[in-house]
């Protein structure tokens, strides 16, 4: 099945869900663990009916879901089809049917706190250094370049956040940094919040998809947005 584009998913108005990294996420507020345990075992149903499933975290109050295709088809310049991890229409399908069973459980949804963490490291030698990382983070060599057309470590089960390689000149020293993905609502907050504390803007010229922020040594985090795949008011 196709990956989507980012406006394709803007079109589609998921007013619970917002595009971070690879997946649609929602978080759904609940009263207690019965109550969540209810929800997820009816969106359980829902996704047998299309054959497809969310990743579900719960915790005290909420219910974490991601939706996400693993063997979504991208194209690329030329053609090439890659199989990659990404947002198909299956996942809008069952996106907007679980904001139904949502309303029908009486659950409100939160989508300014959704969150995604990746790690990226900078590097001219992905293709080396990516096994020793997938072997420690994953355990797994299949992990490298799963669902991705680049040497991005990946687990399947979701255990450690995602790995990727940014370029940098063979003289320049690896870095790794976080990559903190956010709902386009709450990306202005966040960073205010960051800076507020002693954190430094270092490069926001390709915000509000792209703010750079560092901390009193130096270290930096990325504040991402996927604007292609905001909903416009």
């Amino acid at each position: 099945m196709d990956m989507l584009r980012g406006e394709r998913i803007a079109e589609a108005g998921l007013t619970d869900w917002r595009k971070l990294a690879q997946g649609l996420h929602a978080r759904y507020l609940v009263d207690d663990f019965g109550a969540g345990a209810r929800l997820v075992a009816a969106v359980g149903e829902a996704g047998d009916a299309l054959g497809h499933h969310p990743r579900v975290s719960m915790g005290t109050g909420y219910v974490d879901l991601e939706l996400v295709t693993e063997d979504a088809v991208y194209r690329d310049d030329e053609g090439t089809e890659h199989v990659v991890e990404w947002v198909t229409q299956q996942d809008v399908d069952l996106a907007r049917r679980i904001t139904k069973i949502a309303a029908e459980h009486a659950v409100d949804a939160d989508p300014a706190s959704v969150s995604e963490i990746e790690l990226g490291l900078d590097t001219a030698r992905s293709a080396t250094i990516a096994p020793v990382w997938a072997l420690l983070l994953t355990g797994s060599a299949e992990s490298q370049g799963r669902g991705s057309p680049s040497d991005e470590v990946r687990d399947a089960t979701g255990r450690v956040p995602n790995l990727w390689f940014g370029d940098a000149d063979e003289a320049s020293a690896q870095r790794f940094h976080l990559e903190v993905y956010v709902a386009p609502e709450a990306a202005e907050q966040r960073i205010a919040a960051a800076v507020a504390a002693g954190g430094i803007v270092v490069d926001d010229s390709d915000a509000p998809a792209l703010t750079v922020i560092a901390d009193q040594d130096g270290n930096r985090g990325v504040v991402c947005v996927d604007v292609s795949a905001a909903t416009q008011d």
